[in-house]
């Protein structure tokens, strides 16, 4: 599942990187410290390069933890897919002029044709879990055991909050109207002043709750009178309705 990161890479061996090996993913993860993501000054890689060390799992985890990596010790699938990416991003960054001039791979004679991504995605797929996973600890979303479920709520957050529109609509100020609280009689008296303000303004404010729930009410019925108020004609039972 890493070979194609591995050889973006140029690691050594990226067909027969076995990620449950426990000597080969140390030194994976030192190469990929070392050559691609040089988080830590070379004199700090002392911990993480000691491979045989038995403390060197203590050492892996503080070295998640400063790259801001969302998967612990033991997720180490994902952990290092998620590092992997990391490396890939880096690599990038310092050879842009190599990689922007990269020509894409020959078009397909089917490349005229609208292709669904989503045809092929294997949900089981450690890639997908991670990218899922990945994608809900940003956007703050609860995990569910269901990966194509917090897909689903990935979805559904991005189209309701981060969409263009959504945008738009958040940075609209709404602008008040200025209210005389003198002139609305609060029906009650706590005793104290700046308590009579305080609940003439929450009265205020359910009463605009109330016009909105209203308002939607109202579009709600129109929506099911525009369905239910359109009788088709069955001439053979002589009546009008369905």
């Amino acid at each position: 599942m890493f070979r194609r990161k591995l050889t973006a890479l140029d690691y050594h061996n990226p067909n027969g990187f076995d990620c449950t090996d426990e000597t080969q993913f140390r030194n994976c993860i030192v190469w990929l410290e070392d050559q691609k993501i040089r988080h830590y000054k070379i004199e700090d890689r002392g911990n993480l390069r000691n491979i045989p060390s038995s403390d060197w799992p203590q050492a892996y985890q503080k070295y998640l933890q400063d790259v801001s990596c969302p998967f612990g010790v033991q997720e180490r699938q994902e952990a290092v897919d998620w590092l992997l990416g990391l490396a890939v991003r880096y690599e990038y960054g310092d050879n842009v002029e190599k990689y922007k001039n990269c020509q894409p791979l020959a078009a397909s004679s089917n490349s005229d044709k609208a292709v669904d991504p989503l045809v092929n995605l294997d949900s089981n797929s450690p890639d997908f879990k991670a990218g899922v996973t990945a994608l809900a600890n940003i956007l703050k979303i609860q995990r569910h055991d269901d990966y194509l479920v917090m897909l689903k709520a990935i979805r559904i957050l991005i189209q309701e909050r981060l969409s263009p529109e959504a945008i738009t609509k958040a940075n609209q100020n709404k602008e008040g109207i200025p209210v005389a609280l003198d002139k609305h009689i609060l029906g009650f008296d706590t005793g104290d002043a700046s308590l009579n303000e305080a609940a003439q303004i929450l009265r205020l404010l359910h009463i605009e709750e109330l016009r909105e729930l209203q308002t939607k009410i109202n579009e709600a019925i129109v929506a099911v009178q525009a369905i239910i108020a359109d009788p088709k004609t069955d001439h053979r039972l002589g009546k009008v309705g369905r």
